[in-house]
């Protein structure tokens, strides 16, 4: 009768690991030991890592490594891609809060590639004599530096789409500007009747509260631009060729279209992560903005009969069990609930971030948590 599993074998013993899987006995111990979230890691940190482990495979190949297995490099090579574009996410499953500085989702990334690789060399998974998780796929690099890589990487994608979404926003808003340009209206101050404007002239305020968060993210990209591949475990390149680590960014920089650029000190930019601050920090100040302003769409639309009712939300659902005809403005509340985890996330993350020792973040975990 044919096994459903193979064994494979760590420092720590023997496991059984089903035949079918991409991940090995790294990923198995993980899944036992943190039963936590039940989520994988975010996909596109998982894209990410399949950008980083591409630009580093083909600095490898570039340094003479496996000149003498051409298909080896090719099968890494070609399994990279694959997770860069996400066909093999389902595969790392690792749960996104864990111990180790993210070494479990490290170690899953590289198995999965690892027997990817073999798949494409028409061999069975496990046969790391052939390509190896740790010697070919992690060769000259660390958690340490590919993880905090990958998370800028992913981080960087996820402003820019943010940025696309903002503009929308503050385009919508200037529409409404000039629609509303002449409805007069009641101003407030502590919620009192203040002085006359236009109901445009309020839309206007927003739509240029928004493009201020637009321009704060688009400058935030910079600081995450700023990446520590190469420096290996603690940002001295430790058992990484001197080559390899001058040249893996330009290959990452390449290979994504983003202007990356090797920090100057590997050392420092290992072992700090308030540039995740600052860019969660900007985060916050949007939902800062998108609340106040659902917060004022939900005060005009309050009513009608007996609130404000200067303005009607469109209706999207109905809005009561128990009262015929109620409509809620469920949009604006929702995007307020968005904005309140935000806050919420914001502070994990600063705590997560501030408390690193020495020349190790253990806590990036719960940064990507956080912030993708």
């Amino acid at each position: 009768m044919e096994r459903n599993f193979r064994i494979e074998k760590d420092i720590l013993g023997e496991l059984p690991v089903p035949t079918e899987k991409l991940y090995g006995i790294h990923t198995v111990r993980t899944l036992e030991n943190f039963p936590l979230t039940g989520r994988p890691p975010h996909p596109a940190l998982i894209c990410a890592f399949g950008d980083v482990k591409l630009a580093c495979a083909q600095t490898n190949r570039s340094l003479g490594v496996w000149r003498d297995d051409p298909e080896k490099a090719e099968a890494i090579e070609t399994a990279c891609m694959e997770m860069a574009q996400n066909l093999l996410t389902e595969h790392v499953v690792a749960d996104r809060l864990q111990g180790g500085a993210g070494t479990s989702t490290n170690m899953n990334v590289n198995e999965v590639l690892a027997n990817r690789s073999l798949e494409l060399l028409g061999l069975n998974h496990g046969r790391y004599d052939r390509v190896s998780p740790l010697d070919d796929i992690n060769l000259h690099q660390s958690t340490n530096d590919t993880y905090p890589t990958a998370l800028r990487l992913a981080a960087i994608r996820g402003l820019r789409n943010l940025e696309t979404s903002v503009i929308a926003l503050q385009e919508a808003f200037q529409t409404l500007e000039k629609r509303f340009a002449h409805v007069v209206k009641v101003g407030r101050t502590q919620l009192q009747d203040a002085v006359l404007t236009t109901l445009g002239r309020e839309m206007g305020a927003y739509a240029e509260a928004f493009s201020r968060d637009r321009w704060r993210i688009y400058k935030c990209e910079e600081r995450l631009r700023v990446v520590n591949l190469g420096g290996t475990a603690i940002g001295t390149g430790l058992a990484a060729p001197r080559d390899f680590i001058f040249r893996v960014t330009d290959s990452l920089r390449a290979n994504t279209g983003i202007g990356f650029a090797r920090a100057e000190n590997l050392v420092e930019a290992t072992q700090n992560m308030d540039v995740f601050v600052e860019v969660s920090g900007i985060l916050k100040a949007c939902a800062a903005t998108l609340l106040k302003v659902c917060t004022d769409l939900r005060l005009m639309a309050s009513g009608p009969e007996a609130g404000l009712g200067e303005i009607r939300l469109p209706d999207r659902q109905p809005g009561s069990s128990i009262m015929p005809g109620k409509v809620n403005p469920v949009i604006p509340e929702a995007a307020s609930q968005a904005a309140m985890l935000v806050f919420g996330y914001d502070t994990a993350l600063t705590i997560a971030c501030a408390s690193g020792n020495f020349e190790l973040n253990a806590f990036l975990p719960l940064v990507a948590l956080c912030l993708l």
